[in-house]
């Protein structure tokens, strides 16, 4: 695979106003992607966005680029990515997009596409992509310009595809839900359809203004989710992020679970269900203790690398259909085609009902082993990663885990940043050894 230019792990994202988020840009990536996602005859390409402010002046310029290469868009207003996953497969659309920055703060935003498979695009298909970028940009003849329209019921569409994946013989009348929508896409989405299966949902973070997206709310900063959950004596929360493919969990305790518990649990399900077919993959984040727990109940488990789309080519290639990050990315191919975490959330639930156990409870048979994260910001254009004194730190620090835990290092694929995390049965010793890491990255020249 060649070096991709603009193109990272999750579509094209970056600051709004700097290339390539920017008018001019996005304008021209509409018109390539027009040009070469043209293959299967409906010449129709679906647009979707979460809340950001951003969206709107980003979406104006790709309808106008796609109208440019001759095909129409179909609209669908704030939407969930995953939901514009699957309407672009039941329109057959060439192509769906979303305009998204999905965990990222208002200010950033993003593009990313999906086939007419409602799977991510192939990498030669995202080289063709930027391939076409470089050339002159041009414009069909005035007859063969594309139109655009919306999709009015794009919404009820996808919570009725979201509650056709919950078990028909389940209803949610016993539970009482905090959903936290991170002021983002499932905003008017999630609520609608827990109420409509039975719940009794508290919300929080549903008013998008379109700068509060991700702002100290939802998936990455649970704090108020768990506060609500204890003041309403809720059953359980959710937290989703601004565009919905990611889901974290609070028990009635406040406790946080994160994506290797929902993992687990709908494994463990699927075999008590005698539905699971081979086992399940995790990332290099993936916890240890997630690892330990899946060899106990005899699951095969395997690590993909980083990013959902790096789990799912993973899932595929075995023949698998559950796999998950630890952020909350949890991607079940026997619902749906990608990470969805109304999806997710919704197959939890049902295993807390048809076992008519908390998820504290639920979740017991795994123990988490303890894990510090922390980034370091580095600058010029070397790697720290291969400074041979970071190398004999890293080595010298695995040998003290002595097998009972793990270090990962990596860098960021959208900052200047270098990612530590530390994993071991001491938190206290393994906080000294990320700060010793740490230390170790700042102090080269």
């Amino acid at each position: 695979m060649s070096e991709r230019k603009y193109f990272g792990t999750d579509g094209i994202r970056g600051k709004v106003g700097k290339c390539p988020i920017n008018p001019d840009f996005i304008l021209k990536l509409g018109w390539a992607a027009g040009k070469v996602l043209s293959q299967h005859g409906s010449r129709k390409i679906i647009i979707g966005k979460d809340t950001r402010i951003s969206g709107y002046m980003l979406e104006s310029a790709l309808e106008a680029g796609i109208s440019a290469a001759g095909l129409s868009t179909l609209l669908t207003g704030s939407m969930p990515t995953p939901a514009i996953a699957y309407l672009t497969k039941i329109f057959r659309a060439e192509a769906g997009i979303v305009i998204s920055a999905s965990h990222n703060p208002y200010y950033d935003n993003g593009i990313k596409f999906f086939s007419i498979h409602g799977t991510k695009l192939t990498d030669e298909v995202e080289e063709a992509i930027e391939a076409e970028m470089e050339k002159p940009m041009t414009c069909v003849k005035s007859a063969k310009l594309g139109k655009a329209s919306r999709i009015i019921d794009a919404s009820s569409r996808y919570i009725e595809f979201c509650k056709s994946t919950f078990p028909s013989n389940l209803n949610m009348n016993d539970l009482k839900i905090v959903v936290d929508c991170a002021n983002g896409a499932t905003y008017n989405i999630a609520p609608n359809v827990l109420r409509e299966l039975g719940a009794t949902v508290i919300t929080i973070n549903c008013r998008p203004n379109g700068i509060n997206i991700n702002q100290e709310c939802g998936s990455t900063d649970i704090r108020q989710l768990q506060t609500t959950v204890l003041a309403e004596k809720a059953d359980v929360g959710l937290a989703f992020d601004g565009d919905g493919d990611r889901v974290i969990m609070v028990d009635h305790l406040g406790n946080k679970f994160d994506g290797d518990y929902i993992l687990y649990l709908t494994a463990r399900e699927h075999l008590r269900q005698g539905i699971l077919h081979g086992g399940a993959v995790g990332t290099h984040m993936s916890n240890m203790g997630l690892e330990l727990a899946f060899q106990q109940i005899g699951i095969p488990f395997v690590r993909a690398k980083i990013g959902d789309r790096y789990v799912l080519e993973m899932m595929t290639s075995k023949g698998w259909c559950l796999g998950a990050e630890n952020s909350g990315h949890v991607i079940m191919l026997d619902k749906t085609t990608t990470g969805d975490g109304i999806i997710a959330g919704l197959q939890v639930l049902a295993v807390i009902i048809r076992n008519c156990m908390s998820l504290h409870d639920l979740c017991s048979g795994i123990k988490l082993l303890p894990q510090v994260l922390i980034n370091v910001r580095f600058y010029g254009n070397g790697n720290p990663l291969e400074s041979e004194s970071v190398k004999a730190l890293t080595a010298e620090i695995e040998e003290q885990l002595n097998g009972k835990g793990r270090v990962l290092l990596r860098t960021s694929g959208t900052e200047p940043l270098i990612r530590i995390m530390v994993e071991g049965e001491d938190n206290e010793q393994i906080t000294e050894m990320a700060n010793r890491i740490a230390h170790g990255i700042k102090i080269i020249k």
